[in-house]
């Protein structure tokens, strides 16, 4: 067993017409549908990812 800890980001909206760096980053984060969950470690680089398209998802 792990005892690392995990957060669900969802995509909730489109990348279209947003800057390529966000669309990368989606893509980074395994996200390129709306309404996609992906179950992601919780690591500093991560919440940094998540920071940049912030906008774009949803973090349970």
């Amino acid at each position: 067993m792990s005892n690392k800890k995990t957060i669900i980001v969802t995509q909730k909206k489109s990348p279209i017409g947003r800057q390529s760096y966000q669309r990368k980053t989606l893509i980074g984060l395994g996200l390129n549908k709306i309404g996609r969950s992906k179950e992601l470690e919780d690591t500093p680089s991560i919440r940094g990812m998540i920071g940049k398209v912030k906008h774009l998802v949803e973090v349970n």
